[in-house]
């Protein structure tokens, strides 16, 4: 394959010009989503520049959002998803009219804010424990509020005593502090080739050689971490056995023993994301039962009562607790009590068994819904999962549908910000189905969507 070379002006910043040769080429279809950008030895070597200026560029592109940069890998196309502003950002402002079903968010309920609004009114009308709110407190929390938290995640079918637990602030914080706590820059962990893009940040962060596992219709391939393991063991592996994201996927419960096997021989540790809810009855053996010494497991209660709230948990060994309490302290000294104190009364309230009630019903509709809308094609997610997932008929590129879905107000994730490694991205889509903020609107993006497989866009490119 003929290697990009972009054509340069005798004058002008030389890393601009370059930088700006990216966008043109990506916006006239020379350079597509997906594709690899040559090596910046090779490319500086073609144009005459220092590696460095090449380096300088491709950290330009990828400010501007045309390309990602994957460590350990190389600089990608990202694709028009990142020039239409579908960036992977809760925070980002949505029109009146849109439909964004890009975020894995709870399906919204006035249930949600009116439990709030009483707890906080509890805590108010309570002098002494508003009091005890705004205190400084142990970093891991008060064992009350420990207590509490434990209990509800024994509830909801994940059993918790209340020593192992440190209370964080979301899921990706716990993420953060396990990283902090088990690796060092430089050290390699492993996740599958598609996971959860708050990983990939956080271990590109923390300047760690994130790799990618193969996965098939079984979860992680265990073949292939075997391989791995045998030229150089990871320091951990992150996993999400119940449910990969974005795939939505299960780790059959085999390989989850070949896991923790594969952990005690080879000495890894391993962290268990289980953020991304499901009921009881989906979900297969949590890892850190079958291998507690070694594994480190998330939750939180964005996916159950709002993500807002930034509250979560991390469960550890003994071996961990002090080394993430110190971890912990270093980073906020502690996780805000008020909210802490919020969470555990609205957990322990009937009103957060209804609301769970209410979304497993609703989540199981939603997903029934978007099936019989797109009969035929190759979908998968868990049966009470927030998303699901859509590879695209072959030819069909996702940036292209990621672009025209936007243009008809409805936002969706390619598969682009999930990838690990160096494979190139899958013709696919992520879609949030319990973000959509009823029924009704999510029948009208499924419709929308539905219409763009029955008649293909064309690619920019295609159309010049």
């Amino acid at each position: 394959m003929t290697m990009w070379v972009p054509q340069l002006a005798e004058t002008g910043v030389r890393y601009r010009a370059i930088a700006e040769s990216i966008a043109v080429a990506v916006q006239a279809g020379e350079l597509l989503p997906g594709q690899k950008l040559p090596p910046q030895r090779r490319l500086a070597d073609r144009l005459g520049v220092t590696v460095g200026t090449v380096t300088r560029a491709y950290a330009e592109a990828e400010r501007q959002g045309w390309v990602v940069a994957r460590v350990g890998s190389g600089t990608y196309v990202r694709g028009a998803e990142a020039c239409s502003g579908q960036d992977f950002l809760a925070s980002r402002p949505v029109e009146d009219g849109i439909i964004d079903l890009s975020l894995s968010l709870p399906p919204p309920h006035p249930m949600r804010v009116a439990s709030l609004g009483r707890v906080l009114q509890e805590i108010a009308e309570q002098p002494a424990v508003l009091h005890r709110a705004v205190e400084y407190q142990p970093d891991r929390g008060v064992a009350a509020h420990r207590e509490q938290l434990a209990a509800w995640m024994t509830r909801l079918g994940m059993p918790a005593e209340p020593e192992p637990l440190t209370v964080t602030q979301g899921g990706q914080h716990g993420i953060h502090l396990a990283l902090q706590t088990l690796t060092r820059p430089g050290e390699r962990i492993a996740a599958d080739v598609l996971t959860y893009p708050g990983l990939i940040t956080a271990a590109s962060q923390a300047h760690l050689k994130l790799l990618g596992v193969p996965m098939d219709a079984e979860g992680m391939d265990m073949d292939a971490l075997a391989r791995l393991c045998a030229q150089q063991p990871p320091r951990l592996v992150y996993v999400t056995p119940d449910q990969n994201n974005p795939t939505g996927t299960p780790m059959s419960e085999a390989r989850r023993e070949r896991l923790v096997a594969l952990a005690r021989r080879h000495d890894f540790w391993i962290v268990e994301d289980g953020v991304q809810y499901l009921p009881e009855a989906e979900r297969g053996t949590p890892v850190y039962r079958l291998a507690p010494e070694r594994t480190l497991f998330l939750f939180s209660t964005a996916k159950v009562l709002a993500g807002g709230l930034r509250i979560g948990t991390l469960l550890s060994p003994p071996a961990l607790r002090e080394r993430l309490g110190t971890a912990l302290r270093a980073q906020s000294w502690m996780v805000p009590p008020l909210m802490v104190e919020a969470v555990c009364r609205w957990v322990a309230s009937e009103e957060s068994d209804a609301l769970l009630a209410w979304l497993i019903e609703e989540l199981g509709e939603r997903q029934h819904m978007a099936r019989q809308r797109l009969a035929g094609y190759a979908v998968s997610g868990r049966p009470h999962g927030n998303n699901l997932w859509l590879p695209l008929p072959e030819g069909l590129r996702s940036a292209v549908f990621v672009e025209a879905l936007a243009q008809r107000r409805v936002l969706v994730s390619s598969a682009e910000p999930f990838c690990v490694g160096s494979e190139p991205a899958p013709q696919a889509l992520r879609l949030c189905l319990s973000a959509a903020p009823s029924r009704e609107a999510l029948a009208q993006a499924l419709e929308a969507l539905a219409e763009l497989l029955a008649e293909p866009p064309a690619a920019p490119w295609q159309t010049l």
